[in-house]
Formats: structure tokens, C-alpha cells, sequence
């Protein structure tokens, strides 16, 4: 863990993102503090946003997991519905459009890589196909089994929860091909029947994105914000990308906020604030 002064810190930050021809945005669940929503960090945490949960002793990893769609669907329906009603009620809040604003104005233009499935980044107005959404996206159906290699919207549905029971009420989501229970379209723990062809289109289009600013040698920021340790996706993605395409990774958590090389930049701040931050926005 290298020391950083923090006022330094950010005007490297600055100056990175200023000289930078292309911006590469990643973002775990602290993205999204700002806007309201729970970040689920540790089994407390997860447990005050779900007190019912706790209740029933399970951890996040125990009910994010594809087994209750079979073995308890209103349960599996509860939690999920819950998500997606959260989500589609939550604004994005002002450094998403930030962050937009700044890459739509970089020559090489911007692309995000996230691990949250809230669609947030659509809704703050950002190009569907400069999104990946590496664990799936809550806005997005599939079949339970799946009986097809298919996913559709979820747009349509509604989900009404009794929250004494947590659990959802009929009718629940069901598949469009074959009848059974729906399932959103969300890689979850112990999941091996997540259908992953969505994802493996926007990866093919990011790294497509990622050999044009290589070829053309143009200078890559990559701005993390908010992507923890506890399912280390993002950062593993951040700094993999960052060493293979000569990039600088600008990694802005309030906790976990150390960095692996020296070139690396450390910001010990919350979402909102380092991106105001780094933008120079006050």
C-alpha cells in the first residue's frame, strides 16, 4: 500500500483525465451510495437493508443465488422484485452525468465496465452499446432452466411484495417460451445457468473499443469508483486493462482505496465526491 497525499493526489488526477484521449469508466456498488441505493457491503450491511433477511439467517451470497426460483420462487421474487422496483425509483445521481459529459468530450470517447445491475448508467442517458454490464442486468428476463438460449425485458413486469412475509405476490414472471418461473437475467452465486450472450456482446464491442485507442495511441484514464473487495470483478478488470493497455487507473473508494502500482492514482473518497473531484467541479 503506497502513502498518498490526497491534494496530490487529485491534481493527478485532474491532469490525467485532462491530457486523457479516451475515458474507461468501472464502477462496483459504491457507485450507486450516492443516488440512495445500499451498497450490501459485509452481512450487517446487506442485513439493514434487509432486515427480513437477517431473520431468516441468509447472507447475500445465500438468497442472491438461482436455487430459491425453484425451491421457493416467491421468496426468490421478493427479493428481486424488491431490487427492480428500487431501482427503477432511483435517479442517478449527478457524476453519472458528469462522467458522461467528460467522455462524450474525449476525441476517443468513453465506454463503462460495471458490475452493478441497476441500470443506472442507461438511465443517467449513457449508449446502451458502450455498456457492459458484466454480471447481467436486472431489466433483462430468462427462463429459469433456461428451455431457451433467449432473454427478453422486463419492462412489463410488476412485481407487488408483501413485505410482512417478504414474499411476492401472484402472478409471478414467468417464461415466455415454456411457462415456468422467470429469472432475471443476473449472474448469481452457484449460478451455472446464467444466459451470458448479452454480456458477451458488450465485452466483444469494449475490447474492439480498447485495440482502436491502443492502434491509435491514444491515452487511456480508467476512473474506477466504488468496486470493492468483497466480489473483486472491477478492480481485477481496472487493473488488468490498466497494465495491458498502458493505461492510469484513477481508483476512487473511501475504503478500499489502495492501488497496486505507483503510477496507479489513490483517492481515500466517496463516489460523488471524487468525481467532482477529479472533474474539477464544484
Amino acid at each position: 500500500m503506497y502513502k498518498r497525499d490526497l491534494k496530490k493526489e487529485i491534481e493527478r488526477a485532474r491532469e490525467t483525465v485532462r491530457e486523457a484521449d479516451a475515458l474507461l469508466i468501472t464502477a462496483g456498488a459504491g457507485m450507486g451510495v450516492d443516488s440512495g441505493l445500499p451498497d450490501f457491503r459485509g452481512t450487517e450491511g446487506f442485513w439493514r437493508a434487509y432486515p427480513i433477511a437477517k431473520r431468516l439467517g441468509l447472507r447475500f451470497e445465500e438468497l442472491a443465488n438461482p436455487r430459491w426460483f425453484e425451491e421457493n420462487p416467491k421468496l426468490a421474487w421478493a427479493f428481486y422484485g424488491h431490487r427492480l422496483n428500487l431501482y427503477r425509483n432511483t435517479e442517478p445521481h449527478e457524476g453519472f452525468y458528469l462522467l458522461k459529459k467528460a467522455g462524450e468530450q474525449k476525441k476517443g470517447k468513453y465506454f463503462v465496465f460495471t458490475s452493478n445491475v441497476d441500470g443506472q448508467f442507461q438511465k443517467a442517458g449513457f449508449e446502451e452499446k458502450r455498456v457492459v454490464e458484466i454480471h447481467g442486468s436486472i431489466h433483462y428476463l430468462q427462463c429459469m432452466l433456461p428451455c431457451i438460449d433467449d432473454i427478453w425485458s422486463s419492462d412489463e413486469v410488476k412485481i407487488e411484495i408483501d413485505m410482512e412475509k417478504f414474499e411476492a405476490k401472484e402472478p409471478l414472471p414467468k417464461c415466455r417460451y415454456c411457462g415456468r418461473i422467470a429469472r432475471p437475467n443476473i449472474l448469481m452465486f452457484g449460478d451455472f445457468n446464467f444466459i451470458p450472450y448479452r454480456t458477451d456482446l458488450a465485452l466483444r464491442r469494449l475490447y474492439e473499443w480498447l485495440d482502436f485507442i491502443d492502434d491509435m495511441g491514444y491515452k487511456l484514464a480508467i476512473i474506477e469508483i466504488g468496486a470493492g473487495k468483497a466480489v473483486p470483478t472491477v478492480r481485477y478488470f481496472s487493473e488488468d486493462t490498466a497494465r495491458k493497455y498502458n493505461g492510469t487507473l484513477i481508483r476512487i473508494n473511501p475504503r478500499d482505496f489502495d492501488v497496486p502500482t505507483e503510477k496507479d492514482i489513490s483517492l481515500n473518497l466517496k463516489g460523488l465526491e471524487g468525481i467532482k473531484a477529479i472533474l474539477d467541479v464544484k
